[in-house]
């Protein structure tokens, strides 16, 4: 029995002091650690997540230089290049490595079937290079640039995910359009939190007949349903708005309707708070109701709210995606990708030009990344959780 004693409990390893400090000096860094740091070294361990952050920080930092990303200009119509496919883009040349470049794009008209055919003319190359000086364009309204990501040699044609039936390049309005469909998400988020910090914690500090009005009015709302509600307040915007009120007006739209969840989550954790002894004492030492709850009872759960935040921003984007989609969203001139998506309605088209429903491809991208960095701030807001 001794035996078994000192084999499971006796170390014949020599003594460390060091390492037995190195432990209690990383005790110490943890146990002094602010909530915020604590997070983030849960967070961190959340790879996917983590990942997933990095691309939709990418994605938002990539609105802002929209026009030096796309090959084109919005608008720019190439009509000798109706509905043409992808365009591939070559290194080698008979075996040779001699950098980016593509091939002359020809077009011939099918007359038995009525299409447009596009075949690869290989006598002729466009070299293909990279922050080079292409069309000019306005930068955010405010002065003339011509810098490009990516440019084609005179006389060439870069057209990497085709264009539509205007002739206009796919790639360059894909780009354009995430400008507008992801900021659609974070300004409707920002909207619907204020709206439901606001009112949740309204009825879940008060309580009383506040919180019976509050909820009953939740409750009517939440008892609609969602995408013809939508649809039912999209078609009230009068058609003679400017795209840009349009725009703020289906922003508002989907703020109204998806503060309820959050101001009901508000709500809940305020009426736990509320009687903790902290909000006792500040109540008692003279803190008036909006200072307890904006000092004392907010930042107790704040995380949580981020969370909830990142995982209602996909709803919004594809709220705004299937609005357009159906013609009561966004409307041309404005691109989003659900207007994108919109010229994909007729299945034949698709069936003969299937690049045009390529936009689907960031809307999907997107609403798993916000899933998954949802997810990790979720698990990263209780770093104390196992």
């Amino acid at each position: 029995m001794s035996q078994l004693a000192n084999e499971h409990y006796v170390c014949d390893d020599p003594y460390d002091p060091l390492s037995i400090e190195q432990a209690q000096a990383e005790q110490q860094t943890f146990y002094l650690a602010s909530q915020w740091q604590l997070m983030w070294w849960k967070f961190k361990k959340h790879k996917l997540a983590l990942y997933s952050g990095v691309f939709v920080i990418l994605l938002y930092l990539s609105i802002l230089v929209c026009e030096i990303l796309a090959p084109y200009d919005l608008h720019t119509r190439h009509v000798d290049s109706i509905y043409s496919p992808p365009q591939p883009v070559h290194l080698f040349d008979e075996g040779e490595w001699v950098g980016p470049f593509v091939y002359g794009w020809n077009q011939t008209l099918d007359m038995s079937r009525l299409l447009r055919v596009y075949s690869e003319d290989t006598s002729v190359k466009y070299d293909v290079s990279f922050f080079c000086s292409g069309k000019t364009y306005s930068f955010w309204g405010m002065f003339d640039a011509d810098l490009h990501l990516m440019c084609v040699e005179e006389g060439g044609t870069l057209f990497l995910l085709g264009t539509d039936r205007l002739g206009r390049d796919m790639l360059s309005r894909i780009i354009y359009g995430t400008r507008i469909s992801v900021t659609i998400g974070l300004i409707g988020i920002c909207l619907s939190m204020i709206m439901g910090i606001v009112i949740g914690s309204l009825a879940g500090y008060y309580g009383g007949w506040i919180d019976n009005i509050v909820q009953r009015i939740i409750e009517v709302i939440r008892s609609f349903p969602e995408l013809p509600l939508w649809m039912a307040l999209s078609a009230v915007i009068p058609v003679t708005w400017s795209p840009l009120w349009v725009f703020f007006g289906i922003t508002l739209i989907l703020a109204l309707m998806d503060w309820t969840g959050l101001a009901r989550a508000v709500r809940s954790k305020l009426l736990a708070l509320r009687e903790e002894d902290y909000a006792s004492a500040a109540q008692l030492m003279g803190a008036s109701p909006p200072r307890v709850i904006r000092k004392h009872l907010l930042p107790g759960f704040f995380s949580h709210l981020i969370a909830s935040a990142t995982l209602s921003i996909p709803a919004m984007i594809l709220g705004e995606t299937a609005l357009s989609f159906l013609g009561l969203g966004l409307r041309p001139p404005i691109t989003s990708w659900g207007v994108l998506l919109a010229e994909a309605q007729n299945v034949n088209v698709v069936a003969v030009y299937p690049w045009l429903m390529l936009p689907v491809v960031p809307v999907i991208c997107v609403i798993l990344a916000f899933n998954f960095l949802g997810d990790g701030l979720r698990d990263a807001a209780d770093p104390y959780k196992h």
